[in-house]
């Protein structure tokens, strides 16, 4: 029961670093990564790398070749324009809904969007790369969580990979593009809580504009 115990804890710690690493860009797109050098990194023996690397090439992230390592799966041009679609839509639909909603219920998000706010503020300049696209992931989270609407939620819960991947692109690409995503999600929160319908969908639709320039899709 203990080895049991023990094996899934390192397939489990092997895969959450894996995943993290090409999540946050320090596994790039065509990088080719081996089970050996995992391994040495995590102290631990290649069968649970193994193991992740399976899982991570059912979830599209890997594509393994024998002998030879798993290559980490580029972000396609039309997937990234696929997911800033589908984010349009739904991150448009939440803030038109936030904004012409109550004020109780506009109230009742603001603390919450200034914590998400706050703390990416706080990780400007630092090296802290996951926490920063995690601060990102919650902040919009937390929009469409507040619409109500579980449905939506849990489509927008299923580009939660995709997104922080791009993002993370992004600010790899232009170093400068955290304080633009900062900005951009201060601009955000304030139209919603001013409740101007027109300002916040177009606050989204420039964030939205701004990632596709900074992936080089304008």
């Amino acid at each position: 029961m203990v080895v049991n115990s023990l094996r899934q804890a390192a397939k489990d710690r092997a895969y959450d670093h894996v995943k993290r690493q090409v999540l946050c860009g320090a596994y790039g797109g065509g990088d080719l990564i081996s089970e050996g050098d995992v391994a040495k990194e995590l102290q631990m023996s290649r069968t649970p790398v193994r193991e992740a690397f399976l899982r991570l090439e059912a979830e599209g992230l890997l594509r393994l070749y024998p002998q030879r390592g798993a290559l980490v799966v580029p972000v396609s041009a039309g997937e990234v324009q696929a997911v800033l679609e589908a984010r349009a839509v739904l991150e448009q639909f939440a803030v038109e809904k936030l904004a012409g909603g109550t004020a109780r219920a506009r109230e009742a998000l603001k603390g919450e969007l200034a914590e998400h706010l706050e703390s990416q503020r706080e990780l400007l300049g630092t090296a802290d790369l996951n926490a920063f696209l995690e601060q990102d992931r919650l902040f919009h989270t937390s929009l469409l969580t507040a619409t109500g609407n579980p449905l939506l939620s849990q489509f927008y819960g299923a580009l939660r990979d995709r997104q922080v991947r791009m993002i993370a692109d992004s600010v790899v690409a232009d170093p400068g593009r955290s304080k633009t995503i900062l900005a951009e999600h201060a601009e955000i929160a304030d139209a919603v809580q001013a409740g101007d319908v027109d300002r916040a969908k177009a606050a989204v639709r420039t964030h939205l504009a701004s990632t596709r320039e900074a992936l080089g899709l304008a």
